[in-house]
Order: C-alpha cells, then structure tokens, then sequence
C-alpha cells in the first residue's frame, strides 16, 4: 500500500515556510490505518517491549493501537498540566519553538524496555525528549517507531544510538 498517497500536506502549517504532513488523512482510512500499525507493529513482535510511549496526540493514536496490537500497556506523554497524578518533566527544542513533555512519576519502573511511538518525526526533539524522560526514570528505550520521516531533517542525527524504523520518509520538504 503506498501510504504517502494517504498522507496530506498542508503548507505553512504550523507557521509560515513549514510543510504539514497530516495524517488524519490516512487514519481516517480503516484499511490504511490496519496497513500502518500492523508494519509499525511487526518490526518490534519479537521484541521485549514492556510498554509503549506515545506523545500527544496523534502518537496516541498510534502507541495505543500498537499496544493493542503487541499485547502491551500504553504510556500517554502530555503537555504540562494535562495528567492529574504527580508528573516528571523534560523541556526540548522543536524545528518550530520549544516544549515541555509530562508524564506520571509511576509510568515507568526501572529497567522496564519502552518502544516511543509516534506519527512524524521531523528533527528529533521530540522523541528525543521521551527517550530522555524514560532515561531519567530508569526506563530503557528500545527504539523508535515513527509513521513518517522527515530524513531531510536528519533526525537520525539527534536520535544516534537508538535504534529507529519509520514507514513513510519524504528525503526533500516537498511531496
């Protein structure tokens, strides 16, 4: 299945001179969607995965279905204020700005292997965020897992020696 024919692009999304890949486009489809997570998915069945992590909030979207789909529970990564129970915090720089990520201080048990799942990855910081959040509360990070790549970005560059597998790259900003 060619899921860049599912995957819109909006220009100047989020701000002037940024190409927006947007997959609701291709999630909306409930046969691409089975398609993506099941080869999302299949890279990572033999691995030993305690959990996944999904940023909000389409990695939800994502992180909850491969979950599901490999037998594991779900770690929900949240802008600040949005998790009720005691949270830890990393702050990280985006191509675009800069964020804060939370999530429970009880997520994750030391030594426990997180898959980071997400639908784009574009610099890195991002997941380069979760992974130091995992890090910090003695997780161990088992790879990445991302729909699309923006490898024009080079996000292998901030992610080096984490493993990390993408479905969808596009190697320049226009499709």
């Amino acid at each position: 299945m060619n899921l860049k024919e599912k995957i819109r692009s909006i220009p100047d999304f989020p701000k002037k001179g940024i190409i927006f890949f947007d997959i609701t486009t291709l999630i909306k489809d409930g046969e691409a969607l089975r398609f993506a997570v099941d080869e999302m998915a299949k890279q990572y069945k033999d691995k030993k995965i305690d959990a996944i992590m999904g940023a909000e909030s389409r990695g939800f979207i994502l992180g909850a279905a491969m979950a599901y789909k490999l037998g594991v529970g779900f770690i929900p990564v949240r802008k600040p204020g949005k998790l009720p129970y005691k949270t830890c915090q990393v702050s990280y720089d985006l191509e675009y700005g800069s964020s804060s990520l939370e999530m429970h201080v009880d997520a994750i048990n030391k030594g426990d292997n997180i898959l980071i799942v997400d639908d784009l990855v574009a610099t890195g910081g991002t997941a380069k965020a979760m992974a130091q959040i995992i890090e910090k509360m003695g997780g161990i990070v088992v790879g990445f897992s991302f729909l699309v790549e923006l490898s024009f970005l080079n996000p292998g560059k901030l992610l080096e020696g984490y493993e990390l597998h993408s479905l969808v790259e596009y190697d320049s900003e226009t499709m």
